[in-house]
C-alpha cells in the first residue's frame, strides 16, 4: 500500500456502522464481512481489508453519445476490474465527461461490487483437490452476452476471450473451459457476464457446505 493511500485511510471518517467496525479493528478480514452478510457501502473498507493484495485493471474506455434536445452529449465510459487473485473480484463501470474521473469512479464501483468466488477442482480429468478452477458449471448473462464456464484440469489455462481472462485471473481462476454467446465484442458486457458467472459459484450449496458450520 502506498504512503499516500495509507495517509488517506488514516484520515478516513467512516459513514456506516460497518466502516466504523473495520476502522476500529473489530472486523479484520473480508471473509468476516460476507459470512455475516454485512453491507459493503464504502470502498475504503476494501482498501483496508485487502490492502496490498488488491489489483486493478482498466479493461475498456469508450466514448458514448446521447442525442438530446440541447444537442449531442458525449461521455466516456470506463470499465474496471479489481481483485486479489485469491477468491475475490469486482467489476465496475462509470460514465463521465472526462476520462480520469470516469476511471476513478469505475474503480470505486468495482470495489463496492467485489464478491467472493468459490474455487475448487470440479474436473473429472484432474481431481487434484486444489482451488484452480470453478467447482461446477456456472452461467452469467448481461444484455445479449452469455458466458458459460466449465471446470477444467490443472495446466489447461484459461480457454476464453481476453476480457473474460482478465476477470478470471484477478479472481484467482487459472484453468477453465468456456462457451460464449451473443455480442462478446462489447467489452463491458463481456466482463460483467463473466463476473455474474463467477458470482453464481455461490448460488448452489456444494457438498463441502453440508458439513461446514
Amino acid at each position: 500500500m502506498s504512503r499516500n493511500m495509507f495517509l488517506d485511510l488514516e484520515e478516513w471518517e467512516p459513514r456506516t456502522r460497518v466502516g466504523r467496525l473495520v476502522k476500529e479493528g473489530r472486523i479484520t478480514t473480508i471473509d468476516e464481512l460476507f459470512q455475516q452478510g454485512l453491507p459493503l457501502a464504502e470502498p475504503e473498507i476494501v482498501d483496508i481489508l485487502l490492502g496490498d493484495t488488491l489489483e486493478d485493471d482498466v479493461i475498456d474506455i469508450s466514448l458514448v453519445q446521447r442525442q438530446t434536445d440541447a444537442g449531442r452529449k458525449r461521455k466516456f465510459r470506463a470499465t474496471v476490474v479489481v481483485g486479489n487473485k485469491n477468491g475475490y473480484v469486482g467489476v465496475g463501470e462509470a460514465k463521465l465527461k472526462e476520462i480520469g474521473p470516469a476511471i476513478k469512479k469505475a474503480m470505486v464501483n468495482a470495489k463496492l461490487n467485489i464478491r467472493p468466488v468459490r474455487r475448487g477442482c470440479g474436473s473429472w480429468e484432474c481431481n487434484c483437490g486444489g482451488p484452480h478452477t470453478v467447482p461446477f458449471k456456472v452461467i452469467g448473462k448481461v444484455g445479449s452476452t452469455k458466458v458459460i464456464l466449465y471446470s477444467a484440469p490443472r495446466g489447461l489455462g484459461l480457454v476464453v476471450g481476453n476480457t473474460a481472462k482478465t476477470v478470471l485471473e484477478l479472481a484467482g481462476i487459472s484453468d477453465v473451459w468456456s462457451k460464449t454467446f451473443g455480442e462478446t465484442r462489447t467489452t463491458s458486457n463481456f466482463a460483467k457476464a463473466t463476473f455474474e458467472a463467477l458470482k453464481n459459484t455461490y448460488s448452489i450449496m456444494a457438498p463441502y457446505d453440508w458439513t461446514r458450520r
